[in-house]
């Protein structure tokens, strides 16, 4: 249902319906625009003579398309007119993990030709007016929510072609929209430059981290002169053991323990927010329980810049163990822990963590055997303090600059937000009374789908009507039918008796 000026609240879906200028109408996305869903992927479709490429969920992200892994499945001729797309349809993600995910929107520009679309997208394709602003409304929607909490769904959250159809949206005049999305495009084309100036940042305070690790590992720090160090195998300086395998044996029942996971492993921190329990049995817990100063070490992660990745212990817990996939490097007298955690996470240490993981099999993780072979510098004890205390001086120093980025980070989106929040109630782009009201293009484009469809429906039974024809054989000539001329024709004969 549409109408202009004050409306109610909007029911479950969409802005709130409050007052909006002169001109504009609420309407639902399904009266402005075709809402469908993509095609099915099928093992049917995966060859045929008809391969054409399609986009997925997995190409759509919330700064625009990622086109670098395009994929291909066969569409027939009328399967490709269906799906095919067109430059300004609009394509939303329609299910996902994270309910934040769903519903984020991105527009088509046809940057491939002959391009379809899969049914983890919806497509949106406006009747007429100006397919950015409805993206950047969209695009609004999703980024503060409102597409989350409309999802259903247990572990993949769906928000569905219907529902869309159903959301409601301010319609502002045609013309207006045009102004406002060129305002929308000017203002975020600028906080993009901000934006990627803030990441930057953010990405060059990471790599001056690791070019302080590995100064604390070479023993280079400005301003620290220490004598050279010397390369000692872990299980010369330290003690390495696993930790303890979950099973089904292990739920927490009598004699529960907190039991740190490679979750609650960060490089160079702990998190300790989710810390799950684990029985114990006998004397486990002197065997297992982790001790001030112990690191903590990854074994695998699946990525092999994230194997390895460690973090030192300090007794936030009492009586805490670990997992198996943590492996506990408790360092001997030779070493400072502070020191060890710095060394262990720097760039040259995670590199021959990299080398000692790999195997031919393919799979990268780590193993007690592995980590006592490994080397590491070991400085005196004293050399060990300095450059742990200077490490710390340039962490706090980019522990600030990283605070401040992120803050203004967090300002950028805040201002994206408000933006498009003036944009969507009139007050972005100037109002001309002279532009056609949105009431206007609503009707037209009611007239023109009860043509179309009168059209399709006339078509329908035209073609029903001559198929009919076609099946029905001719009837036969009737006997009592005067002949042609030219028509032999045969006589009744009489006989007398």
């Amino acid at each position: 249902m549409s109408g202009s000026g004050r409306g109610g609240d909007g029911g479950a879906w969409g802005l709130g319906r409050g007052e909006l200028p002169e001109g504009w109408v609420w309407a639902t996305v399904g009266e402005v625009a075709e809402v469908r869903l993509g095609r099915q992927r099928s093992p049917k479709h995966a060859e045929g003579d008809h391969m054409r490429p399609y986009v997925r969920a997995a190409n759509v992200d919330w700064g625009g398309l990622r086109l670098a892994d395009v994929k291909k499945m066969n569409f027939t001729d009328d399967e490709f007119e269906t799906y095919r797309l067109r430059p300004g349809d609009i394509l939303l993600n329609e299910a996902s993990g994270s309910p934040s995910e769903v519903g984020k929107p991105v527009l088509w520009n046809g940057e491939i030709e002959g391009c379809c679309f899969q049914n983890t997208l919806i497509r949106v394709r406006l009747d007429e007016g100006d397919p950015r602003y409805l993206a950047h409304l969209l695009w609004y929607e999703a980024a503060r929510g409102q597409f989350a909490r409309a999802t259903r769904g247990v572990g993949i959250r769906h928000l569905g072609a219907a529902k869309l159809v159903g959301w409601h949206v301010p319609v502002p005049p045609v013309a207006e929209q045009r102004r406002i999305a060129d305002a929308i495009n000017a203002g975020v084309a600028r906080l993009d430059v901000l934006e990627q100036k803030l990441r930057a940042a953010l990405k060059g305070i990471s790599e001056t981290w690791n070019a302080v690790l590995d100064a604390v590992a070479a023993g280079t720090m400005p301003g620290v002169d220490v004598a050279a160090p010397e390369d000692h195998l872990v299980e010369l300086v330290a003690e390495v053991s696993g930790g303890i395998q979950k099973q089904a044996r292990r739920r927490p029942v009598d004699n529960a323990y907190p039991f740190l996971r490679v979750a609650n492993v960060a490089r160079g921190m702990l998190d300790l927010a989710d810390v799950h329990k684990v029985e114990l049995f006998k004397n486990e817990i002197e065997r297992y329980r982790l001790a001030d100063g112990d690191l903590l070490v990854v074994e695998g992660n699946g990525s092999p810049d994230q194997i390895g990745r460690a973090a030192v212990w300090h007794g936030e817990i009492e009586d805490c163990v670990h997992q198996n996939h943590l492996i506990r490097v408790r360092p001997g007298p030779e070493l400072v822990p502070a020191y060890l955690e710095l060394v262990w996470n720097s760039p040259t240490v995670a590199r021959r963590l990299q080398r000692a993981a790999s195997s031919t099999s393919g799979l990268h993780t780590l193993s007690t055997r592995k980590l006592k072979a490994l080397t590491i510098p070991v400085f005196a004890l004293q050399d060990q303090e300095r450059l742990v205390a200077a490490a710390e001086v340039a962490r706090a120093r980019l522990n600030r600059a990283k605070t401040s980025a992120r803050t203004a980070l967090a300002h950028v989106v805040a201002l994206r937000r408000a933006l498009l929040a003036e944009a969507f109630s009139g007050r972005l782009a100037p109002q001309n009374p002279d532009d056609e009201p949105a009431e206007v293009l609503l009707k037209r484009i009611r007239v023109e789908r009860e043509a179309a469809e009168a059209a399709r429906k006339a078509a329908r039974r035209a073609a029903r009507t001559k198929a009919r024809q076609a099946s029905t054989p001719a009837p036969p000539p009737h006997r009592d039918t005067p002949a042609l001329d030219g028509e032999q024709t045969t006589l009744p004969l009489e006989f007398s008796s």
